[in-house]
Order: C-alpha cells, then structure tokens, then sequence
C-alpha cells in the first residue's frame, strides 16, 4: 500500500517542514487557543472507558493523550499524522509523561492501513487538507467496527473566523497567489469543509450514516499581546501563506503589511490579549458496518 497519495505528497511535505516548524514556534498560543473545540466535541461524542480511539491528524499529539485519559488505562488512543516531525514530537512527549495507552504512527489517512475495530475515530482539524476527502474518510471508517462513531472538528466560513478573515483581506491587497511556486503548500486548505452541505455530502458518501452538523464558537485567543498575535497571523493561516509564498515581494513591504495588520485588529485587543471570534463545525456520524 501506498505510504503518501501522489495527490496529497506537497501538503505532506508542508507539514513536515516549514507548517510544523511555525506551528511549533506558536504552540504555546494555538495549543490553548483551539482546545476549548476539543472539551465541546469529547462532550458530544463521549469516549468510554475501555474504547480504542484514533485520533486523526494529531499533530503533536494533545487530543490523542487527552482521548487516552478519557478512555482510561483498559482503552487505546492511536494518533496518525502524515508529518513525521509531528509524530516524533507526540510519541516523545507520550512517553516523558508516562501514557502507557497512547501511541502514534506516520501515515498519509487517503491511504494508510491504521488497523480496524476502533470505537471511535475523532479528529480536531484534521480532516481539511485531503485532496480526496471522501477517500480518505472511507478509509477511516474502515478502520472502525460495526456502530462506531466519527466525530470530526472543521473550521466554518472565513467570514465566521475573523481572527483568520480580516489578516487574509488585508494582505490580498497588495501580494497575489503566484501561479508557480517552489514551496509546498497545504492542500485543499483550513475552509474546504466549511460549507454544510458539502461537508455533509463528503461524510455520506464515505458511507457514514447519521451524519450531524452543530456550530460551535468560542473566543478565540490569537495572542497575548499584539505584537504575538500579528507574529501568528503573518505566519499561520490564509494570510502567512500567501506571505510566505510570495517571498521577496512579501518581505519588501512587511512593516506596511504589519501597521495595516495592526490596524485591522486593534479593535479586538484586551488587557489579557488579542481576542477574535472563531467557528467550526463538528461534525459525527456512525459507521453502519
């Protein structure tokens, strides 16, 4: 079986390389930023004691240790990320903690055997940059019995995430897409699922039955002060793609960039940081065997 699908081996080298590097730097914000997602879907699709979980695309690992303490030392929490830095990084930090439950494995999800007869396959924002969506959740539903459940955490529509939106409308001002680039990007990107009925479209044709959408918003920490807010919105998302792509055009004009950014979001800080609005799906169904 193929480790990585052709059509997903340039987000899979944007996420071993230069996307875990950034999200590495910024961890200490986006990893509390997105975990209150986490705490509302674990209440939605209850892990049980004893239940063997996959968590897909684990990153570094968080929810894969969190799905473990849920589940309890008779269950299993499996994380699979196509990015070896991630993985490396999440078994480390598993073993230093002592998570004799939780373990890890590299593998593209389009393609990748992740064993079967799992109660429950979760995901936080793991499930977007699937260049064949739709192959790769028939492939995780393949891996849960008969009456397991999925339950995945998307973004919505950019204008639902301002956090993300008004840095993106900013910097399309002044730099373009190139048509052709030596860097990797990520894929189909962060709002491929946040229509509704196209998400649900995907899921059902994965062959998932029971299949429910519910919005989910909460505050949304981008930094603890502006300048580490702006540091994070030039390096990650829409907007620090679209910079990091156009390179020396880019770092021509970042302090312009930068003031406007600035400008954009200053109605937004707080004494303790930068907060915007933030919406996602989260989205379950049930494998009907």
């Amino acid at each position: 079986m193929e480790t990585v699908a052709a059509a997903n081996e340039e987000a899979v080298e944007a996420w071993s390389g230069v996307l875990f590097d950034r999200w590495a730097r910024y961890r200490d914000v986006l990893a509390v930023s997105i975990h209150e997602f986490s705490d509302v879907a674990f209440d939605l699709c209850r892990p049980q004691p004893g239940e063997r979980v996959l968590d897909v695309g684990c990153g570094l690992g968080e929810t894969t240790r969190s799905l473990a303490e849920l589940v309890g030392p008779t269950g299993e929490a499996v994380g699979i990320d196509a990015g070896e830095r991630f993985v490396e990084t999440a078994t480390a930090e598993a073993a230093e903690a002592g998570a004799g439950n939780v373990s890890y494995m590299t593998g593209d999800v389009q393609v990748a055997d992740m064993g079967s007869g799992f109660d429950l396959a979760f995901s936080r924002f793991g499930t977007m940059f699937f260049a064949s969506p739709v192959a790769a959740l028939r492939n995780v539903r393949s891996s849960l019995r008969p009456g397991g459940r999925l339950c995945m955490v998307v973004w919505r529509s950019k204008l639902a995430n301002e956090w993300l939106y008004r840095g993106e409308l900013v910097v399309e001002k002044y730099l373009e897409r190139p048509e052709e680039t030596d860097e990797p990007t990520c894929g189909p990107g962060p709002f491929s699922m946040a229509n509704a009925d196209t998400t649900s479209d995907i899921v059902t044709a994965a062959g998932f039955t029971d299949v429910s959408l519910r919005r989910c918003d909460i505050s949304y920490l981008m930094g603890r002060d502006m300048d580490q807010a702006m540091e994070v919105v030039m390096a990650i998302g829409p907007a620090g793609e679209l910079i990091r792509l156009a390179k020396d055009d880019a770092e021509k004009i970042r302090p312009q960039l930068e003031r406007e950014l600035r400008e954009a979001y200053a109605d937004l800080e707080r004494e303790d940081g930068v907060w915007a609005e933030a919406s996602t799906w989260i989205v379950t169904g049930v494998n009907p065997g």
